[in-house]
C-alpha cells in the first residue's frame, strides 16, 4: 500500500437535463426534455434550477405555481383526471411508477456527484502498527491509529481521528467517519458506514455490590462486537462489547444517531433503530424489527421478527413477531391509542364527577 498522504477529489455539482434524468429513471418525459436542473427540492421551495417531486393529487395541484424546472410524479397521480398536470413552457414532467423511489435514485446519483471521495493513501501523521494488515486502495487520514494485528479491508476509508484497536477486523469498502473508535477485537463486515463520534466495543455497563458494602465492583467484559455487512451506524452512538460472547448487529441493519446498544444485545438483519433509543443488555431483536425514536428496551427481552415499536415506547416484556406496539409499558398500538384518548378526557370526567357529588351531596365509596 502506498505511503503517500490521502487527498480528496474535487467536488462536482450535479446537473441533468430532463431527458438525461428520464433515461436514468426509465421515466416518460413530457414537455421540454432540454430543461436542466442541478438541485433537488420540495415543491414549495423549488427554484428554476430545481427538480421537485409529487406523490399525491393534493400536492400535484401546486405544480403550476412552483418555479421548478422539472417534476417527478407517480403515474397514478399523473393519470388522475382531477389533477390535469401540464409541463408549461420550458419545463418538464417526468412520469414514473413511484416518485419516492425515483427521487431516491436521483439523491443517490447526486450524493455520488457532490461527495468528496478520499483517494487511497496514508497520511504522514497516521500511526499504524507494523503488524497490522492494510488492504489495497485504503484511505487513512490524519491522526488515525491502527492497533496491533488489526486488518483493514480493500478500499476502506478511515477518516481523520479514527482509532482502531488491536485485533480488529474491518471488511472491504467500509467507511469510518471522523473520530470513530473501534475497540480491541471487534469485527465489522463489508460496506459498513459508521458516522462521526461513534464508539464500538466500549465496556458493557456491569457492576455488583462490593462484599464489604462500601461500593460497587466493576464486572469485566471480555467479549467483542460483531457487525454484519451493509450496516450503517449514526453519529455518537455506542455499541458495547459483550461480557463473554459478542454483541451482534445483523447485516443490513440501520442505526440512527445517539443510540445505545448494551452488552450482549443481538440485533437481527435489516432492522431500523431510530435515534435516542436505548437497548439494555442481552435483549434480542429479530429480523426486520423497527424501533421508533426514543424507545427503551428492557434487558433480556425478545422482540419478534417484523415487529414495530412506536416512538418513545417502553418495552418491559417480550414482543410477538409482526405486531405494532406502543406506550409504556408497551402493548398493542390500538389499546395504547384508546388509553391516550381516555386520558385526554380524564380531567373533564373528574370535573363532572365532582359536580355530581356537590349536586347530590354524595361522596364516592371510601372517600372521607
Amino acid at each position: 500500500m502506498s505511503g503517500s498522504p490521502g487527498t480528496s477529489s474535487e467536488t462536482k455539482k450535479p446537473s441533468w437535463s430532463a431527458s438525461e434524468a428520464g433515461a436514468l429513471l426509465d421515466a416518460e418525459v413530457i414537455g421540454d426534455g432540454s430543461a436542466r436542473f442541478g438541485t433537488l427540492s420540495s415543491l414549495e421551495g423549488a427554484g428554476p434550477d430545481a427538480l421537485t417531486f409529487v406523490r399525491s393529487a393534493k400536492f400535484a395541484r401546486g405544480w403550476d405555481e412552483s418555479g421548478a424546472a422539472a417534476v417527478l410524479v407517480s403515474r397514478a397521480v399523473y393519470e388522475d383526471p382531477s389533477v390535469g398536470m401540464e409541463p408549461g413552457e420550458g419545463r418538464a414532467i417526468l412520469v414514473v411508477e413511484d416518485a419516492d423511489l425515483a427521487m431516491l435514485a436521483l439523491l443517490e446519483a447526486a450524493s455520488k456527484a457532490i461527495e468528496r471521495t478520499p483517494r487511497a493513501g496514508v497520511h504522514p501523521s497516521a500511526a499504524i502498527d507494523e503488524s497490522a494488515t492494510i488492504g489495497d486502495g485504503v484511505f487513512i487520514g490524519a491522526h488515525v491509529t491502527v492497533g496491533a494485528g488489526s486488518a483493514i479491508g480493500d478500499r476502506t476509508r478511515l477518516h481523520p481521528g479514527v482509532r482502531v484497536g488491536a485485533g480488529v477486523r474491518i471488511g472491504a469498502d467500509s467507511d469510518l467517519r471522523s473520530n470513530v473508535v473501534i475497540e480491541d477485537r471487534c469485527v465489522l463486515g463489508e460496506r459498513v458506514l459508521v458516522h462521526p463520534g461513534t464508539v464500538i466495543g466500549a465496556d458493557g455497563f456491569g457492576y455488583r455490590p462490593s462484599p464489604d458494602g462500601g461500593g460497587v465492583l466493576k464486572i469485566p467484559h471480555i467479549g467483542g462486537v460483531e457487525i454484519g455487512d451493509d450496516v450503517e451506524i449514526g453519529a455518537n452512538s455506542c455499541i458495547d462489547r459483550g461480557k463473554f460472547s459478542d454483541t451482534m448487529i445483523g447485516s443490513g441493519t440501520k442505526i440512527d444517531n445517539l443510540v445505545q446498544v448494551g452488552h450482549n444485545v443481538r440485533i437481527g438483519r435489516s432492522c431500523i433503530v431510530c435515534g435516542m433509543t436505548g437497548i439494555a443488555g442481552s435483549a434480542t431483536l429479530g429480523n426486520g424489527v423497527t424501533l421508533g425514536g426514543g424507545c427503551r428496551i428492557h434487558d433480556g427481552i425478545t422482540i419478534g421478527d417484523g415487529a414495530t415499536l412506536a416512538a418513545v415506547s417502553g418495552v418491559m416484556g417480550d414482543v410477538p413477531p409482526g405486531v405494532t406496539w406502543g406506550g409504556t409499558p408497551a402493548g398493542p398500538a390500538r389499546d395504547f391509542l384508546r388509553q391516550m384518548a381516555c386520558l385526554r378526557h380524564l380531567p373533564e370526567l373528574v370535573r363532572e364527577h365532582r359536580s355530581h357529588e356537590r349536586a347530590t351531596g354524595k361522596r364516592g365509596e371510601g372517600e372521607a
